[in-house]
């Protein structure tokens, strides 16, 4: 059986599931706190819980991240059991973006020996279970370009996420203005 909790963030009320191994999802807030826990628990067998005492200072981190403090969660411990190879594998890679560094598609493609497959890195990322902490908003499309981003918000959220880690979208890495 799946555990569960609302924590309150500064953007509202972030999900986490877990089992005995580690968390299993995390879900951005959706319209309501209801939404989030349907989002979040989809048609799982689950129940609300304490976060257990292991989960603690994840839920410390992710609080303060959503306050735009620069965090790092890549400690946080994940269950990616039922997770297929690939994407695992893509996961473990995007623990290793720090706070603000972004990469594109095929970039990850390539960071994981399997070039020319961008399309299936965007199609892992939409099957994230853990976004914020594997962090595919920092994965981007080809040119600097936003790419897609299935939570709540899509789009907008995966912005407001990049912006808040001071990533402008659009402009070439590096330069974020022209000194005209």
């Amino acid at each position: 059986m799946l555990e569960f909790c609302l924590i309150d963030t500064a953007i509202g009320p972030v999900g986490l599931a877990w089992s005995e191994h580690g968390l299993v999802r995390l879900q951005l807030p959706g319209p309501d706190r209801a939404a989030t826990v349907d989002l979040l628990t989809g048609r799982a067998d689950a129940v609300a819980a304490e976060p257990p005492v292991w989960l603690n200072e994840t839920v410390e981190r992710l609080r303060r991240y959503f306050e735009g403090e620069p965090i790092d969660l890549s400690a946080s411990p994940l269950d990616l059991d039922g997770v297929p190879a690939f994407h695992r594998r893509l996961y473990l890679e995007m623990l290793k973006l720090g706070w603000g560094e972004t990469v594109t598609y095929g970039e990850l493609a390539e960071r994981v020996g399997a070039p020319g497959t961008a399309q299936a890195v965007g199609q892992a990322m939409g099957r994230n279970p853990v976004a914020v902490i594997v962090p595919c908003h920092r994965v981007l499309a080809s040119g600097n370009k936003m790419g897609g981003f299935s939570a709540p918000g899509g789009t907008q959220t995966k912005r407001k996420l990049l912006e808040m880690e001071g990533v402008s979208i659009g402009a070439p890495r590096g330069q974020t203005a022209f000194a005209f």
